[in-house]
């Protein structure tokens, strides 16, 4: 399966996170073989289960490294009737700017970069068709080794690092109200995921909020969870198309393929955990045991499922562009259900029954 830790690598649902660096660009040489209204933009006439799809093709977003490639690779489902083109970037953010530019067609993210996505111009070029649930594990604030600090209210007046505008701010705010204390309360210090750990294994901060392997490598030296981020975290991450691609019914018949073998791929790493795990190890120079007990605990958690759009899951993003508004970091109140669209609704619930 599928786990955000893994997927969000250089972060981080993502993914995952609204920093990070350009991209290199990795495309996949393997041709061809073988509705409810949208809330923003009027769902694509569905192409024929016989359209000719080999003139298209299909630019995929990744975050941290080529895990599609290489998982669709190893479970037989490369062999598209469309092209893949699959790119890999540090942050969900660079990813829709990509759809913006129109350089990409589909990604997925964490709930917060199409909140800030979403106010560039034409409304970032995109819309989330859907949800992918994943574990929110290795999501937490810790701290280093040594340190007296046993509750998150004692942090009051304290140095916290944090990836800014990403899962790891949000839930800092909402462990600091959880404690009584609020954003002013404390001496927020803005860092990447690399340096935030630096920072808090040479003894510069009192703690840090961050996740994926940040937290892992943070707790290798010592550092201890004082609080997890585990049931702030809603467990979603949006999936972001590009509109012209929904409108385009070609196109959007080769997204609907893809979910489907994405979806297929997840099943596929269940059954086989020890070689995906051998193959994560090794394409992320992590030890294979370790990314197999991140594999094995994230499926308890919350096993990876693709889901239509909801109330829920709307609500819980428009919860978060509300925290990042408070703290200043939107110019204004931001109605989070206009990026969504139901274009996919019919074909996800005829994914998720097969």
């Amino acid at each position: 399966m599928l786990f955000m830790p893994l997927l969000v690598l250089a972060l981080a649902a993502s993914g995952c996170g609204n920093s990070g660096s350009a991209a290199a660009v990795s495309p996949s040489a393997e041709p061809a073989a073988t509705a409810e209204p949208a809330a923003t933009a009027a769902p694509a006439s569905p192409a024929s289960p016989e359209a000719d799809l080999s003139g298209v093709t299909l630019r995929i977003g990744q975050v941290g490294w080529s895990e599609w490639e290489e998982g669709f690779k190893a479970a037989g489902l490369l062999d598209t009737p469309y092209k893949l083109e699959f790119s890999v970037f540090q942050g969900g953010n660079l990813e829709l700017e990509a759809i913006a530019a129109d350089q990409l067609d589909f990604a997925i993210t964490s709930e917060i970069p199409p909140i800030f996505a979403s106010q560039a111009a034409n409304q970032g070029n995109f819309n989330v068709i859907g949800v992918q649930r994943w574990n929110t594990l290795n999501q937490e604030l810790v701290i280093p080794k040594g340190s007296k600090v046993t509750t998150v209210a004692e942090l009051k007046g304290k140095r916290i690092a944090y990836v800014p505008n990403t899962t790891a701010q949000y839930f800092l705010v909402k462990m600091l109200e959880g404690a009584g204390l609020t954003w002013k309360d404390i001496e927020p210090v803005k860092l990447t995921t690399a340096e935030g750990l630096s920072a808090l294994v040479g003894g510069k901060v009192d703690a840090l909020a961050s996740y994926g392997n940040s937290i892992i490598a943070a707790r290798q030296n010592g550092a201890t969870t004082l609080a997890s981020a585990a049931d702030i975290l809603s467990g979603n991450f949006p999936v972001s198309a590009n509109v012209k691609s929904i409108d385009d019914p070609v196109k959007h018949a080769a997204i609907a393929d893809f979910l489907e073998r994405l979806t297929r791929y997840y099943t596929w790493t269940q059954g086989n955990q020890e070689q995906w795990a051998e193959i994560t190890a090794k394409n992320t120079n992590q030890k294979q045991a370790e990314v197999l007990d991140t594999l094995v605990n994230g499926d308890k958690q919350r096993p990876l499922a693709l889901e239509t759009i909801s109330d829920q899951s709307i609500a819980s993003q428009q919860d978060i562009a509300d925290i990042f508004t408070d703290l200043g970091l939107l110019p204004d109140t931001v109605d989070v259900s206009t990026i969504w669209s139901h274009a996919f609704d019919d074909e996800i619930t005829a994914i998720v029954k097969k």
